[in-house]
């Protein structure tokens, strides 16, 4: 269905609105350096490659595309909690975002570049959820490499608890051969094992079963080394204490619905995130930033 709405206004030849993912909104980038692809549901990158190289990342043939469904892959954004929520198991998973309509606040660019900031307001809808006032703004920069920072402000007269997350699915030739460093020696929550606390030891981390680790307290850059496509994927962040390692496997694949049963070895999340214990406590009147840049080596 397509919307009755006017589309956003455009910059022509640079970054231009469609409704290419049927009937959603989308934000479609070209630059000399880069292209991209943006969803106004969810504000969600669905699409970077850097000219010359592969996509950067990953997003299910068998996502749904569906105004209310959250899309499997790109970059998700996840707030106002993680997972699910653990007082009322039938609100959606990681927060109502993804699947929000959001708005374009700003749109700039040249050949060179192009920035462009969403925005998610609190309204009638958001507040049975969850009961708080708020803005939330997306700053998306397409260049050579992909910057991206997620503003949470207060609008309203009480502090609030959040979590957040860029929930980054990365494309890489086989998930079983590469590595990523970064987290070495770091302490983990092993939500596969029932949230036992555990160590990586000395060397790179490398996947080979069901993953999802979530590491607290870790501000490090963390590198997907993928030798069989010549590059390292290198993530560098701000404002963000928790990294989450995810890949769903054999299994967990095939019971999914919204992804292909042969896709897992096709990606790898590494997650820039603020959950659990490093979950954030904003003031009225106060804006919280977390960022993550993306770029190729």
């Amino acid at each position: 269905m397509k919307s009755p709405h006017a589309l956003p206004a455009s910059i022509a030849g640079i970054a231009t609105f469609d409704e290419g993912l049927d009937g959603l909104t989308r934000l479609r980038i070209t630059t000399t350096h880069a292209t991209a692809e943006l969803c106004l549901q969810g504000a969600h990158l669905t699409h970077f490659q850097p000219t010359g190289a592969a996509p950067v990342l990953f997003l299910s043939r068998s996502s749904y595309l569906a105004p209310g469904k959250p899309i499997r892959g790109g970059v998700p954004v996840c707030f106002p909690w993680f997972g699910p929520l653990a007082d009322r198991p039938e609100s959606p998973a990681h927060g109502f975002a993804r699947t929000s309509p959001w708005a374009v606040e700003s749109l700039e660019g040249t050949e060179a570049g192009v920035t462009v900031i969403l925005r998610l307001s609190s309204d009638e809808h958001t507040l049975i959820l969850w009961p708080h006032a708020f803005i939330a703004r997306l700053h998306v920069e397409v260049k050579r490499q992909l910057s991206l920072i997620l503003e949470i402000e207060n609008t309203g007269p009480s502090p609030f608890h959040f979590e957040a997350a860029l929930h980054t699915y990365f494309a890489v030739s086989d998930v079983r051969e590469v590595s990523i460093t970064g987290l070495e020696g770091a302490a983990y929550l092993d939500k596969t094992d029932a949230f036992r606390r555990k160590q990586l030891g000395a060397e790179p981390l490398r996947i080979e079963a069901e993953t999802d680790r979530v590491f607290p307290a870790t501000e490090a850059t963390c590198v997907i080394d993928d030798r069989a496509l010549s590059r390292r994927i290198i993530v560098e962040k701000s404002g963000s204490q928790t990294t989450v390692v995810w890949n769903p496997w054999i299994a967990k694949a095939v019971a999914m619905p919204d992804f292909g049963n042969d896709e897992w070895p096709e990606m790898l999340c590494i997650e820039t995130a603020n959950t659990g214990a490093d979950s954030i406590t904003l003031p009225p009147g106060a804006r919280h930033a977390m960022s993550a840049v993306i770029r190729l080596a």
